[in-house]
């Protein structure tokens, strides 16, 4: 009887996955050109140097520049290269030290199929679950990472995803149960109702419940009506491809756009995106007689 083994997942991602390709000799295109060039010039400075002064002498006045060009190109200063870090601090010396910061808005419209409008772009937002990997045995583990490579491949234009954490207030739940248990004619659904609605009440008081949502917006740019379809037709594709990972997915209508855009502008928004919102260009009635 042959036993089969699965063998682990294993891949090795890079922290910095901007870090430039080493084209030869473990240096990067920006390092070789930098290098380069410091030897064009060092060889024209010694050929210059050596026809009036000893060789020796030539040579160690080549050193110091030689050093400086060296460190230039390999070396690194808060995370960056040095020559981009001296290239900002040159820029940030030159630039004012004040500026009037623009009234920014995150949207100027959201379309009725829930795609935001930010004057240049169209975005259209996608509502999705979590999936447990940690669980899953190394071929379902290895299915899932294959999955969702090829949606990343299939992407044609960037993506933004969003992982924020909100506070839950339980308490605004647990009243809209108390308040329909009063309407449960059986009296044991009735009594288990209040008893959730308590047990709600007690988590609210004494826990910090979180709420965590992922958010991928898929922005379009172009023609206004263009660019519409294009994030709309992204944002639905996502939706299936993930859908199929075990994910539950949704394309965001305009109310539930609106919902994630005040959480995410408006630290002190209950997390409660659920319940219907008037787009800014509709009219709020009240139902009932007037």
């Amino acid at each position: 009887m042959r036993e089969d083994f699965e063998m682990p997942v294993r891949a090795r991602i890079p922290v910095d996955i901007d870090t430039p390709d080493k084209i030869a000799y473990g240096l990067t295109a920006r390092q070789l050109a930098i290098l380069a060039v410091a030897a064009v010039l060092g060889y024209g400075l010694y050929t210059l140097l050596a026809a009036v002064l000893p060789t020796p002498v030539a040579a160690g006045i080549l050193i110091p520049p030689a050093g400086a060009a060296i460190a230039l190109s390999i070396g690194r200063r808060d995370g960056i290269g040095l020559d981009a870090w001296l290239w900002a601090a040159l820029r940030h010396r030159r630039q004012p030290r004040l500026h009037t910061a623009p009234d920014l808005q995150p949207a100027t419209a959201i379309t009725d199929d829930g795609v935001l409008d930010t004057g240049t772009h169209a975005v259209a937002l996608v509502a999705c679950t979590t999936v447990n990997i940690g669980l899953r045995t190394a071929d379902e583990q290895a299915a899932l990472i294959a999955g969702y490579g090829r949606w990343l491949n299939s992407l044609s234009t960037p993506v933004q995803i969003v992982v924020s954490t909100r506070r839950v207030d339980l308490s605004r739940q647990a009243q809209r149960v108390s308040d329909t248990a009063e309407t449960i004619t059986d009296p044991g659904l009735a009594a288990l109702a209040r008893d959730y609605a308590d047990f709600l009440d007690d988590l609210a008081a004494h826990r910090d419940p979180l709420w965590r949502t992922v958010t991928v917006a898929h922005p379009a740019a172009g023609e206004p009506a263009a660019r519409t379809a294009q994030a709309r037709r992204q944002a639905e594709h996502t939706a299936a491809t993930l859908a199929t990972l075990g994910a539950g997915t949704a394309v965001l209508d305009a109310g539930a756009a609106l919902a994630v855009l005040t959480c995410a502008v408006d630290a002190y928004t209950p997390a409660d995106t659920g319940w219907p919102r008037a787009l800014p260009d509709q009219p709020v009635t009240a139902g009932g007689p007037a």
